[in-house]
């Protein structure tokens, strides 16, 4: 179930930095809302997660994973560009936090 935390903090982490893109700097009152309310039940359930799963290895699958889905909606919500060097540093995120993972126990 830890996981399955986990996975909801990332998806509600998700969508709350895309609204604090679109609040416009908080100047934007219904997605600066969604923005705050997002990223509270984002670590509420981050919270949760830590119950089953060591701090070191959920934060770096948070952080890896966000990293990796934030920069795909960038490109394709926002058209923002991803050059070749970009690729590769989300690709050799991609593997370190799978070697976290397969390594760090649970």
């Amino acid at each position: 179930m830890a996981y399955c935390y986990l996975l909801l903090a990332i998806f509600l982490e998700l969508i709350a930095t895309n609204f604090l893109k679109l609040s416009a700097g908080f100047s934007r009152l219904v997605p600066t809302i969604i923005t705050v309310s997002a990223y509270c039940a984002c670590f509420y359930f981050f919270s949760l997660s830590l119950r089953g799963i060591k701090l070191s290895i959920a934060y770096a699958t948070w952080s890896g994973v966000g990293i990796i889905f934030a920069s795909l909606l960038s490109y394709f919500l926002f058209k923002e560009s991803l050059t070749g060097w970009q690729l590769l540093g989300l690709g050799l995120i991609v593997c370190g936090t799978i070697i976290a993972n397969l390594t760090g126990g649970h």
